[in-house]
């Protein structure tokens, strides 16, 4: 279960493919003018992304190693070749939409990169989660990055138009891709820092007690109970601070 959970935060979170690995730009800057364009490369390259890691795991000790990215780019073929058939059956509008798109997930860096780096070297069920992690996580890139395009440059949120607001074109174009892909990814890092910078001073131990500090992992780790010294821990360096020296500051008080 631990594993399966961080195979989805790492997919979701940690290396998240669209804004911390930047990988798969062609799509993520191409097909998300709108919300449900995104939406939908996203939940088909997802689809993809657990079949073909599900497949090259099954097989990973039958494909001979000479032949393993041929024989990757086969399996992937296949699945998007299903894939692009049922949205055609099926969504025709959204398969219009994203155009040539789909068929291009066959040689998605997302794609072969989780075959190579993971799903060739692990078991089943761990691949299929990781599948499942980098896809949620492209599929919430793409569509944030479409939702914010379409609402800013479109006016409208999901195709359902807001009254009386006067769209910015840019954001619909190209140009509007790389500036909204490069808020988002700078508003990210910047929260990313904040919550390091608020982590580190939870490190701080009070001398007072235990009871009272804000860092729930300590545990009274950096305190010495001996009677002698009292060790404070505060982001890797280290105070002693003797009885003597609390003596001296209560007299001068």
């Amino acid at each position: 279960m631990n594993k399966i959970t961080e195979r989805l935060k790492n997919g979701i979170v940690t290396e998240n493919p669209t804004f911390v690995q930047i990988l798969g730009m062609c799509p993520t800057l191409a097909v998300t003018t709108s919300a449900m364009n995104g939406l939908g490369m996203g939940l088909s390259t997802t689809v993809i992304l657990i079949m073909s890691n599900l497949m090259i795991s099954a097989l990973r000790n039958v494909i001979p190693n000479r032949v393993r990215i041929p024989a990757y780019i086969v399996i992937v073929a296949s699945f998007v070749t299903i894939i692009d058939f049922l949205l055609q059956a099926f969504i025709p509008e959204l398969s219009e939409s994203l155009g040539g798109y789909i068929k291009l997930i066959v040689v998605n860096c997302i794609i072969l990169g989780r075959a190579e780096s993971y799903a060739s070297k692990n078991p089943v069920i761990p691949s299929v989660f990781d599948g499942v992690g980098m896809g949620l996580g492209f599929t919430i890139g793409l569509t944030s990055i479409g939702l914010v395009r379409e609402l800013i440059g479109a006016g409208s949120i999901f195709g359902f138009t807001i009254p009386g607001y006067q769209p910015i074109g840019i954001f619909v174009l190209s140009p509007g891709a790389f500036l909204v892909l490069a808020f988002l990814i700078a508003f990210l890092n910047y929260r990313k820092i904040r919550k390091q910078k608020t982590e580190a001073n939870d490190t701080v131990c009070r001398m007072e007690d235990c009871l009272h500090c804000g860092n729930t992992s300590c545990g009274g780790k950096f305190f010495d109970f001996d009677g002698d010294t009292d060790v404070v821990g505060h982001v890797g360096k280290t105070q002693s601070v003797t009885k003597e020296t609390a003596k001296e500051d209560t007299e001068n008080e």
